[in-house]
């Protein structure tokens, strides 16, 4: 049934029209913007998007939800429907289409959110920023900074690509069905070049390190790196992977290489 969340798309329907009215506010999207959202839903935020910008493209995997949005808004509207899965979806190929990098904004469901987000952040230079709503605790990792209990490896794998803002906290009761948790909006602004070098050893190694949280690095990253390399690479081997910074990941990463 059209507009019924469904359980498999991990739907909560925004239908809160302060929260709308704040995550607007706080893209401020502008004509010449290329605005993608992804799961626009019942269109609350769509119709106040299209409202400021103009156009819209929007990516919805609900094939009712979809036929549903079409109906509203048909050609000429301003808003191009993609009915397809954002997971698979070519971001860049839509870049190089409007011939502009995108401001991508959306609710995203919890159970494919860090998916998505390395899926989107895999084409930087397609990307000008990202403003999402996200489980609270997922938007705290993202944010987190060296020796924060909530600092680890989702932090780090986003660190090259991605400044990360926490824009504010957003109640259960601002969605249909409500959710167990709080959520958070967050602005994401993307590089179009990483921040520092990231050799190709860096997921791995950044996995390796924070697998087991309690374990030094020395521990941790055996048979990767011994206490000598890990020191060679200006790292105390004493140390715990919470309170390195994404920077000295990758200088990690980069004496791995030369092993």
């Amino acid at each position: 049934m059209a507009g019924t969340a469904r359980k498999r798309f991990g739907q909560h329907f925004l239908h809160d029209p302060a929260i709308v009215e704040r995550i607007v506010r706080a893209i401020a999207p502008q004509p010449d913007d290329v605005m993608v959202e992804i799961g626009p839903g019942r269109g609350v935020l769509t119709r106040a998007l299209l409202a400021s910008a103009g156009h819209l493209d929007a990516i919805e995997i609900d094939r009712d939800l979809a036929a549903t949005l079409a109906r509203e808004f048909p050609a000429g509207s301003g808003l191009t429907l993609h009915a397809c899965d954002a997971l698979r979806f070519d971001f860049a190929a839509l870049s190089a289409a409007r011939g502009a990098r995108l401001r991508v904004v959306g609710n995203l469901p919890y159970n494919i959110s860090t998916p998505l987000l390395f899926h989107l952040l895999a084409t930087p230079a397609a990307l000008a920023d990202l403003h999402v709503m996200l489980q609270r605790e997922v938007i705290d990792r993202m944010a987190a900074r060296p020796g924060n209990a909530q600092y680890g490896r989702l932090t780090v794998m986003l660190a090259p690509w991605a400044r990360v803002e926490k824009l504010f906290d957003v109640g259960p009761g601002a969605f249909q069905p409500p959710p167990k948790v709080w959520s958070s909006v967050a602005r994401i602004s993307v590089r179009r070049a990483p921040a520092f070098d990231v050799p190709p050893a860096y997921a791995e190694l950044v996995m390796r390190a924070f697998s087991q949280r309690r374990k030094t690095l020395r521990n941790a990253l055996r048979p990767m790196l011994d206490a000598a390399a890990i020191a060679a690479a200006g790292i105390d081997p004493g140390a715990r992977a919470e309170v390195i910074p994404p920077e000295g990941f990758a200088a990690l990463a980069r004496v791995a290489l030369q092993r």
